[in-house]
């Protein structure tokens, strides 16, 4: 098994923390305010569970998820991330990051930034599209009619299988959206957002198939954001 590391432990690293944990993989998760703060969660999911810093999650994991708002992806500890696979599942939202015009301009996408600040690393976009309840509810073993597709993009091959790989674990599909370039078609404001698992605040979702969001992917125009 693969252990996760995560950098970010809010609603999206601690959702995935809970599926990791119950596919059987190891987690070290990490926050902003230190590993105190999470002893609750850590209790929660068990012995296959630790908090750390950042660095150690950063260290500790096969795969590591950066799960924290935009404006704060400099923070991000990039010597332990050298030659690992990173989950980037951030968004731009002007009004909680501050204006970041080589987004505003369509010159960059999200994934692309974090790749620069990580240039050893090999940045996979993922599980930016989806609220965090519906990530919970909708995860279905492999072969389910009803199994949900998450879109990741990245620019190394090798990267986006293993995270494929783990999001089959974790209970989901994987749709390849194309280079980092292209993690714009996933992100807010697009059709694959959100929508297509089901109204927002509302549990526990509506699957949405590979093929749905293949065609929600095609259907994205390429407005700055």
């Amino acid at each position: 098994m693969t252990t996760i590391g995560l950098i970010g432990s809010g609603n999206i690293g601690s959702t995935v923390a809970r599926l990791a944990v119950a596919a059987g993989h190891d987690v070290v998760l990490s926050n902003s305010r230190g590993p105190q703060t999470l002893q609750d969660l850590v209790s929660e999911l068990g012995p296959k569970a630790r908090a750390g810093t950042a660095a150690e999650a950063a260290a500790a994991g096969d795969i590591v998820v950066v799960t924290v708002p935009l404006r704060a992806y400099r923070d991000v500890p990039a010597a332990p991330l050298a030659g690992k696979v990173v989950i980037d599942t951030n968004n731009y939202y002007p009004d909680r990051d501050g204006v970041f015009d080589e987004l505003e301009n369509g010159a960059s996408t999200t994934g692309e930034l974090l790749q620069r600040h990580l240039p050893e690393a090999r940045v996979v976009k993922g599980f930016n599209n989806i609220w965090f309840e519906h990530l919970r509810t909708l995860a279905r073993p492999a072969g389910s009619a009803d199994r949900s597709a998450l879109p990741i993009a990245g620019d190394d091959a090798a990267a986006k299988q293993a995270v494929t790989e783990l999001f089959d674990s974790l209970g989901f599909d994987a749709v390849d959206a194309g280079p980092l370039a292209e993690n714009w078609r996933t992100q807010r404001d697009t059709p694959v957002y959100v929508r297509p698992y089901g109204a927002y605040g509302v549990v526990p979702g509506t699957p949405a198939s590979a093929q749905a969001v293949r065609e929600l992917l095609a259907a994205a125009k390429p407005t700055a954001v």
